[in-house]
């Protein structure tokens, strides 16, 4: 079966690129994950979709925690981690290991949620 595009978002649409033509390999910072989740549309793709798949592009060195922390916020507090999990697939076109990085920004998701509640 065929996934419609509209619940995968490839982060290579939001590569920071130069004016030279270079593309950014990493993903760093608040600033940008909550950049990609606005623009992406993600909180709405994850409320319309069982599955929403996330394509991380070939040749990244590094997508840091506050990155996926800031991206993923809203639907890592509202699923909790397992369900989280199930939902969001990803789909790595390079060999970047993305697991350590988001498991820590899951992990921070929700140790703010219990200081807070």
């Amino acid at each position: 079966m065929k996934l419609s595009n509209e619940n995968i978002i490839n982060l290579e649409d939001y590569r920071v690129k130069g004016s030279d033509g270079t593309v950014a390999k990493v993903f760093t910072g608040r600033d940008r994950g909550e950049y990609v989740r606005i623009a992406s549309n993600l909180d709405n793709i994850e409320k319309k979709y069982n599955t929403v798949t996330i394509v991380i592009p070939d040749n990244i060195y590094s997508i840091n925690p506050s990155f996926f922390e800031e991206l993923f916020v809203n639907v890592v507090l509202k699923l909790g981690a397992n369900e989280f999990r199930e939902k969001f697939k990803f789909e790595s076109h390079g060999n970047y290991n993305y697991e350590r990085p988001l498991s820590e920004a899951i992990i921070r998701i929700l140790r703010k949620k219990s200081a807070l509640g």
